[in-house]
């Protein structure tokens, strides 16, 4: 270190660069995805906790992932709603690291549970007498503490190698939240390491855990075609074509964002995808999982009829 380099203590997100009567407008519409995103995702919670038909694995794997939607969206989407009317766009150093932290471990975590959630389709249609035994409730919550465990202490190596870095400018991010790469770019030594790491480590996370998704459900495509009764069948496909939907737009719009070239993509059009990864995907889920599951949508009826008794 030279020195004339010196330590950042803050930084300032440049966010979207646009008109500011623009900036207005966009708040408005993300402060009401954002609402719509915690409102939705707090229902299939409460749901899942008043309904007991909905006291089964796939259900309490499904109240994970609202969690984790809620915490996912939190922990971008207020900061970037604070920069787009507010004059000071400067964070602290730390508060940045800390939002990089959080912001892949519930990534991680995402990817992970959505894995158990086909590992469990898988054994309800494959294997529907011993589902019971294997999908007992001390395996369903070892699976799920395995998710956010195994993603805590993952995103800790990547924070770690981060860390070691001297930070000496630019105190400029040009993204509207603290985005790994983009921290990356403050260091002044090289950071070759840290993007190996970080590419490995994407490709691990997202091709590995949708090889699995895949195979899970090319299985259960098998089992569900071997299935006499339309009815059964009707069902089948009702319950596994929402988590389907759901992993299309986990897995493909993070492989979009992370694993496809640079020069593909402009730096505002990052933005954009990396806005439709955190905030669109989260409102969305809820949505799916109550159009499109049967069952959600018994369980809403039959909580608003309760209500109206009342």
């Amino acid at each position: 270190m030279g020195s004339n380099e010196t330590w950042i203590t803050e930084v300032t997100l440049l966010g979207f660069q646009v008109d500011p009567r623009l900036k207005v407008f966009l708040f408005g519409i993300f402060l009401l995805f954002y609402i719509l995103t915690m409102m939705g995702n707090a229902t299939i919670l409460g749901l899942i906790w008043l309904d007991p038909r909905l006291h089964s694995p796939m259900y309490f794997f499904l109240s994970h992932l609202s969690i984790i939607d809620m915490s996912y969206a939190s922990s971008t989407v207020p900061r970037m709603l604070e920069n787009l009317v507010m004059q000071k766009k400067t964070v602290t150093f730390g508060s940045c690291i800390l939002q990089t932290y959080f912001y892949m471990v519930f990534g991680h975590t995402e990817c992970m549970v959505l894995v158990v959630m086909s590992y469990d389709r898988y054994v309800a249609i494959c294997h529907p007498l011993q589902y019971i035994v294997i999908m007992n409730w001390r395996v369903c919550t070892a699976l799920a503490s395995i998710c956010w465990v195994f993603s805590f202490l993952l995103i800790l190596i990547h924070i770690a190698l981060l860390l070691r870095l001297p930070f000496c400018g630019p105190q400029t991010i040009n993204h509207f939240f603290c985005q790994i790469v983009s921290v990356l770019k403050l260091a002044c030594v090289d950071t070759r390491l840290n993007r190996v790491v970080l590419v490995i480590a994407s490709v691990s996370i997202l091709v590995g855990p949708l090889f699995l998704v895949l195979v899970s459900y090319t299985r259960i495509l098998f089992a569900i075609l071997r299935i006499q009764s339309r009815e059964g069948r009707r069902k089948a496909f009702s319950t596994c074509s929402s988590h389907l939907c759901v992993v299309g737009l986990f897995f493909g719009s993070a492989m979009v964002i992370y694993l496809a070239p640079k020069s593909s993509h402009s730096q505002e059009q990052r933005k954009v995808l990396s806005l439709f990864y955190s905030l669109f995907n989260p409102m969305l889920n809820p949505m799916i999982y109550s159009l499109r599951n049967a069952e959600v949508k018994g369980a809403l009826r039959r909580v608003l009829w309760k209500q109206r008794a009342v």
